[in-house]
């Protein structure tokens, strides 16, 4: 997966924009982040995922979920992209955008 990819999934989802975010390109839902690819352009900044929820996935596929220092006490986790498949990372990112989107835009989206 790549974050064009993942762009282009997200784009469809009401509310969803391109942005930036440290330098880096981002989306957003109502201004606020929705995701960011890192510096290395490969990992996906994924926030809305639960420390817990964090140590499980990092326990249980260490090659596509970690996280740094500068993220250990943030309900975030990063997502190497390139070792990434549709059906793990979509299903967080449509989480998280559920948290920030509007509840119109969510109960239209679900609708439809």
């Amino acid at each position: 997966m790549t974050f064009d990819d993942l762009r282009k999934l997200a784009l469809a989802w009401p509310e969803v924009e391109d942005g930036t975010s440290y330098g880096t390109p981002a989306l957003k839902v109502r201004k606020k982040l929705l995701a960011r690819l890192r510096e290395d352009h490969d990992s996906l900044v994924m926030p809305g995922v639960p420390l817990e929820e964090r140590e499980m996935l990092i326990e249980s596929q260490p090659k596509i979920f970690y996280f740094t220092d500068h993220y250990r006490d943030y309900p975030m986790v990063l997502i190497r992209l390139s070792k990434a498949k549709r059906a793990i990372v979509e299903p967080l990112l449509r989480r998280h955008w559920r948290t920030l989107a509007s509840k119109k835009a969510v109960r239209e989206f679900d609708e439809s």
